[in-house]
């Protein structure tokens, strides 16, 4: 029986390493998202750029367009904020979301580096993004014309990505 005792580190240590190689192997920017295959969920957000203006979910229906939900405070989203100026630049419809941030640094980045987005909505406790599974910035979403969520990916979208994950999607 004391000889069975000493495995017991060693199967312990076994099972630890199992679900660390596991946990590694898995690319968390393919996680699932609950809500893609869904129509938008309904909110009345604020305009960044005119704060006496409602923004709703029925605004953003009538065509393909990319929703990116950044921030001030996200370094990624400077590195892909020079991309979303080309797209727009090319005629993509792109609706902004300001997750968790405050409104005169966005207006700012806005005024200082471009804006590529349509509408610009300000969403300061994260409720859209919460109601959307956002884990994060930068986040973009592909909706439909009919405001169905597509496709969802997180990380820096670039060209390498939006050939391969969201040009196939709308040319179907």
């Amino acid at each position: 029986m004391s000889k069975l005792y000493r495995f017991i580190p060693v199967a312990v240590f076994a099972c630890i390493a199992g679900f660390l190689v596991f946990g590694l192997s898995n690319d968390p920017s393919h996680l699932p998202s609950a809500v893609v295959g869904k129509p938008l969920p309904e909110f009345h957000l604020i305009d960044v750029e005119d704060e006496r203006k409602l923004i709703s979910q029925a605004e953003l229906e009538g065509d393909y367009a990319l929703i990116n939900f950044w921030g001030t405070w996200c370094q990624a989203c400077h590195v892909e904020h020079p991309f979303l100026l080309e797209l727009a630049a090319e005629g993509v419809m792109i609706y902004g979301v300001d997750y968790k941030d405050q409104l005169a640094p966005a207006k700012r980045w806005l005024q200082e580096l471009g804006n590529p987005y349509q509408r610009v909505i300000f969403d300061a406790r994260g409720s859209l993004g919460f109601d959307m599974g956002v884990t994060g910035a930068p986040e973009t979403f592909l909706i439909d014309p009919n405001g169905i969520i597509l496709h969802r990916y997180q990380g820096v979208l670039d060209q390498r990505v939006w050939s391969s994950q969201f040009q196939p999607l709308i040319s179907q």
